[in-house]
């Protein structure tokens, strides 16, 4: 399907209107599109009337009525949106924490068994799908981000259940593309289920108590493990098997659930902002999945060849970001591949390997990813070049949505 051709100039972000109560708010961690000391961005992007597309086979997107009884309820009307993973992971005994069956759950009944959600919530579910993480395409984060934003039309918070093994893509996804300021709280263990010491009821519980709550309000979406809070920017996954696995590097999480205590200590500019103006330029119902772009990370590493970005090149990639050593230095193999693909139009991010820390400025045809990680780079990428074409306006993207710093 073509690209939507109807186009309107992008927002300009201007510095004095914020200038004074960032200073006393630093950091904020997130969403500096709506920061003070971002550089005026130009170009256009889609404002067609809303894509109709239907959901990838397998998916359910039927986004249940609220009950009667919850309409006339006093408590918060939560949505919890299952999509698999360990958190729905059957275990082949009680005491076999890495031997079980990922994505097996059914969230209705998971949901069932926690205690005390009767004083939270009134809870419903859908079962998107059921499977591990790395299992969903991006046309099912499409159809799952537009599933969210539906729901949050007729629910106050939506939670979304996922393995955590690409968590911090999803949200990030999600944190990018949902245009509701409601909250959004996706959760999931690192324990199946049915073990013992499983944190998969005490993580899925406090999400739903998070997302009740209101809390979160206007930040976009958050991970909720491990009584933890992060806002889905600059999080990653840093173990493969410990229960407090997710950290942001350099910035911190931004709160934490202390039995009945729900405290938050930062906050995201576009919280601050208020709402309604924090809208993620990124509306999937001006696209459809057929205009998502095909983006690729190449790592570099002590003598790396330029197959894997002439390869890239070769399959169709938009857009490819390297992964460096240091602050984003790639070698010369990889850079001079990147030289030529620049040339054939390919837009290159440049991020660094480490785990943290921003990255030298991009230069001709290259753009900085400040400190955002290759695997979270490569998501707005993605959507920046499903979105238009214009390098100019991808770059200020970057400098605006992909940067803490306000």
């Amino acid at each position: 399907m073509m690209k939507p051709k109807s186009k309107r100039p992008l927002a300009v972000w201007s510095t004095a209107a914020f200038t004074a109560f960032v200073i006393s708010l630093s950091p904020l961690g997130t969403y500096a599109a709506h920061a003070a000391t971002v550089t005026e961005v130009k170009g256009t992007v889609s404002t067609a009337a809303p894509v109709q597309t239907p959901a990838t086979p397998g998916r359910n997107t039927t986004v249940p009525p609220l009950s009667e009884a919850s309409k006339q309820s006093t408590k918060p009307n939560v949505l919890v949106i299952a999509t698999g993973g360990t958190l729905a992971g059957q275990s082949t005994d009680a005491t076999s924490f890495q031997s079980y069956r990922a994505g097996t759950l059914k969230i209705e009944n998971m949901v069932g068994e926690l205690p005390n959600t009767d004083k939270i919530a009134d809870i419903s579910t859908l079962q998107f799908g059921n499977s591990g993480s790395s299992a969903y395409t991006m046309a099912d984060l499409y159809d799952l981000s537009r599933t969210v934003d539906k729901a949050l039309k007729v629910y106050d918070s939506v939670v979304v259940t996922t393995g955590t093994d690409t968590m911090e893509e999803i949200a990030y996804f999600l944190d990018l593309t949902v245009q509701s300021d409601k909250p959004v709280v996706i959760t999931g263990s690192m324990r199946p289920w049915t073990v013992i010491g499983s944190d998969a009821q005490a993580n899925l519980y406090n999400a739903i108590k998070l997302a009740g709550s209101g809390r979160t309000d206007s930040f976009g979406t958050v991970l909720m493990l491990n009584d933890t809070i992060h806002l889905a920017r600059g999080v990653t996954k840093t173990n493969d098997y410990r229960t407090d696995t997710f950290e942001t590097p350099m910035l911190g999480a931004v709160g934490y659930i202390d039995d009945e205590n729900i405290r938050i200590y930062r906050a995201p500019l576009r919280a601050m902002r208020g709402k309604g103006q924090g809208k993620p330029v990124f509306d999937l119902s001006k696209i459809s999945k057929g205009d998502l772009a095909k983006v690729e990370i190449a790592i570099s590493y002590q003598e790396a060849g330029g197959g894997a970005i002439k390869g890239f090149v070769a399959d169709g990639a938009k857009g490819i970001v390297t992964s460096g050593t240091g602050a984003g230095g790639i070698s010369k193999e990889m850079s001079a591949a990147r030289k030529d693909a620049i040339e054939k139009g390919v837009v290159f991010v440049t991020t660094t390997r480490t785990g943290s820390g921003s990255v030298y400025g991009g230069g001709e045809g290259i753009i900085s990813g400040d400190n955002l990680s290759p695997q979270q780079a490569r998501v707005l990428l993605l959507l920046s070049l499903s979105f238009t074409d214009d390098f100019n306006t991808i770059k200020g993207w970057f400098a605006t949505y992909g940067t803490p710093e306000v």
